[in-house]
């Protein structure tokens, strides 16, 4: 009897001992922000970041930051991470450990740019797709894959051209509506202010948020008019003009919320407002063999666009309409007050030498 009662003593704290490694190993892999009290209570969402332009390893950390403090929901946020050092690297394209969190997930938020996953990573995404769970994709995520010809994953690629029919254009065309096209604006010298449609003004989404309070130093992307199936353009791209100097050591090179001059010129169109471009909008999706989903999608996202409260407005919002929760946003729109220090940096690419030398750890996006 006495052996047997230490026995099952043993056995317990060895239960105890492994789960805390496996809680301290998924710590060093992703972040998780615990939800508490609020309209979020018991959802859980996944924020996958991984491209090399726009930080989204800054935007969804404070995205991340404000669902779960102000909300209640559960967010799991994963990033690119470099296998050797356990660095985040949004230069390494080929790793984002956590995927498996979508299996419990309710929502998944998409901002990678060619990404090329291993089978084991990418799974998870094809099993949350075919589940017909919703989705919100930022920016790069209208090209967020592109793997090799012979990949099983090929379909989700950038551009696809291949067999099955229904993935021409990949991922970013059948879940999102729109793979990348352009840029209407010129880059890094233009900015895109946010014009509601008029027949969007009393979407959910656009809650709390006045004609022309949304911005973003990111320029507007291009899309092909009307964007497929039962897309519902919220949000038209206004392209506007830096009326100070250039500053490449600015966050934001010289542009800034007050500039006012409409860009007649610029990008890859020499009239970017004419017409002007959808960059937020919802839509369906279905993948074959699969459910229907929500989706809503926005070509904004960079870490520099959420310094804008209207544009996180719009973001949270988002993730209320997804989780057919948009009952509960209130008249003047969801809290988007920013948790911690939100500092982000100018979105560029970065050099190969730049990532190992930066050294990021998870640690530097946990609650402050």
């Amino acid at each position: 009897m006495l052996y047997g009662a230490i026995h099952r003593q043993a056995s317990a704290v060895l239960v105890v001992f492994v789960t805390l490694i496996s809680s301290s190993s998924a710590a060093e892999q992703w972040i998780v922000y615990s939800g508490g009290s609020g309209p979020g209570a018991g959802k859980h969402v996944v924020l996958i970041s991984g491209d090399e332009e726009y930080r989204s390893e800054e935007a969804l950390p404070q995205l991340g930051k404000i669902l779960a403090t102000h909300h209640g929901f559960r967010c799991t946020v994963l990033f690119a991470i470099d296998p050797e050092t356990g660095f985040i690297d949004p230069n390494v394209n080929d790793n984002i450990p956590g995927l498996a969190n979508l299996d419990s997930a309710d929502l998944m938020v998409i901002f990678t740019r060619f990404r090329a996953l291993p089978d084991e990573q990418m799974q998870h995404i094809d099993a949350y797709l075919k589940s017909g769970k919703p989705v919100i994709g930022m920016r790069t995520a209208t090209h967020a894959f592109l793997f090799d010809e012979d990949s099983p994953w090929a379909h989700y690629s950038h551009g696809y051209k291949g067999e099955k029919q229904a993935w021409i254009g990949g991922f970013g065309r059948l879940v999102l509506g729109e793979k990348w096209i352009s840029h209407r604006g010129r880059h890094k010298h233009q900015s895109t202010r946010g014009v509601l449609g008029p027949a969007a003004r009393d979407h959910s989404i656009l809650r709390g948020i006045a004609d022309g309070e949304i911005w973003g130093p990111s320029d507007v992307y291009g899309v092909r008019l009307p964007l497929p199936g039962d897309s519902r353009p919220l949000v038209h791209g206004q392209v506007i003009e830096r009326r100070g100097k250039f500053v490449a050591t600015d966050a934001f090179f010289g542009m800034r919320p007050t500039d006012d001059q409409i860009a007649s010129g610029g990008g890859d169109n020499p009239d970017p407002n004419n017409p002007m471009i959808p960059v937020a909008w919802t839509k369906s999706y279905t993948t074959p063999e699969g459910r229907t989903g929500r989706v809503f999608a926005s070509t904004m996202g960079a870490s520099t666009d959420l310094v804008c409260a209207a544009t996180r407005r719009m973001f949270v919002n988002a993730v209320y309409w997804c989780l057919e929760l948009e009952s509960r946003i209130p008249p003047a729109g969801c809290n988007v007050d920013l948790v911690g220090s939100f500092n982000p940096t100018a979105f560029e690419f970065r050099s190969a030498e730049y990532w190992p030398q930066r050294s990021m750890q998870l640690s530097e996006h946990r609650m402050d």
